[in-house]
């Protein structure tokens, strides 16, 4: 059975009569009483019957009627969404990004971006701590995040977009005993009272682990969660925190804080992101991605005066940029 038999087949019951249909269809009345014969022959039942009021379905050809009218409504909207796919991607596309990351910098520039290059997509942005945004993800209420990525999660997949050192991060007039490459041992970290977010963020659970491996005490002042409260809290020298040195840089530029790269061990946080497993991205979705990794790269290497690798703590891209993540 084809579609060209069942098209046939609803323009004759329509019609009420085989020769308005030929007419219709622009085919010989032979032939097209042929493809009935055919179609009967396919399903071995009686489709059609002559009446006095001209050609009628039998009770099988009823069923079959209703049936392709919906295969012939199914095969018209795939060849509507086939064509439109060939043009530029539009819809709405949401995702959500890591407050306390180098990627909420990047947002104007990426709006920017994506209504140059594809004006009918519109975006949805929005910022909240990585457990809520990767279950917001699984559910389907966003179309991916850019948020730490945690150890494990279900439902949802990480692609690590950026690997970075952590650093420590103080008020200038706090006194720390550094290496003489400027970086501070987990040790003499440990000794520094900090602000750190809550259990469920990524850095707080890294910084947790490496402490209690080593057997050093977490000197835990506070939890906070306000950007613009740690910072409020680091001027005022009340504490110290832990974030990568983007981040720092991104979220408090010309604030003059201190920041020194953790080492033995070293820390490392991945900036990932965050896809359901069941769905693949829209096509609006994947475009609106292959930004995000340009405006990231872009901002990497104009952060850090050259290409970035992971020698000497500096944040790097774990794939090339101009590769489309799957």
């Amino acid at each position: 059975m084809d579609t060209r038999k069942l098209e046939y087949f609803v323009t004759i019951v329509d019609a009420g009569s085989i020769t308005k249909a030929a007419s219709a269809l622009h085919v010989a009345q032979p032939a097209l009483s042929q493809q009935v014969s055919v179609l009967e022959k396919e399903l071995k039942q009686r489709l059609l019957i002559r009446s006095k009021q001209g050609i009628e379905p039998t009770a099988a050809g009823h069923t079959l009627y209703r049936h392709a009218q919906t295969i012939l409504r199914l095969v018209e909207e795939a060849r509507q969404d086939i064509a439109k796919a060939g043009g530029a991607p539009s819809g709405h596309v949401s995702i959500a990004i890591a407050p306390d990351s180098i990627v909420p910098s990047l947002t104007p520039r990426i709006v920017q971006e994506v209504r140059k290059r594809y004006p009918d997509i519109s975006l949805h942005l929005t910022e909240s701590v990585g457990g809520a945004l990767s279950e917001a993800v699984k559910s389907g209420k966003l179309d991916m995040a850019l948020i730490y990525e945690p150890s494990e999660a279900r439902g949802v997949r990480f692609t690590t977009m950026i690997v970075e050192d952590l650093h420590l991060v103080t008020n200038p007039a706090v006194e720390i005993a550094t290496q003489e490459d400027g970086t501070v041992t987990a040790e003499e970290a440990s000794k520094v009272e900090v602000f750190l977010p809550g259990r469920d963020h990524t850095i707080r659970q890294l910084v947790e682990k490496v402490w209690r491996e080593k057997g050093l005490d977490l000197r835990l002042v506070g939890e906070v969660g306000s950007l613009p409260s740690l910072g409020s809290l680091l001027r005022a020298n009340l504490g110290a925190t832990v974030l990568p040195k983007s981040a720092v840089e991104a979220l408090f530029p010309g604030q003059g804080f201190t920041s020194h790269r953790i080492v033995s061990p070293s820390l490392q946080s991945k900036i990932a992101l965050c896809t359901a497993n069941h769905d693949p991205l829209s096509e609006a979705a994947s475009a609106v991605l292959v930004i995000l990794r340009e405006m990231l790269h872009e901002q990497l290497l104009a952060q850090f005066q050259h290409e970035p690798t992971p020698a000497g703590g500096l944040a790097y891209l774990s794939s090339p940029p101009e590769q489309i993540l799957p």
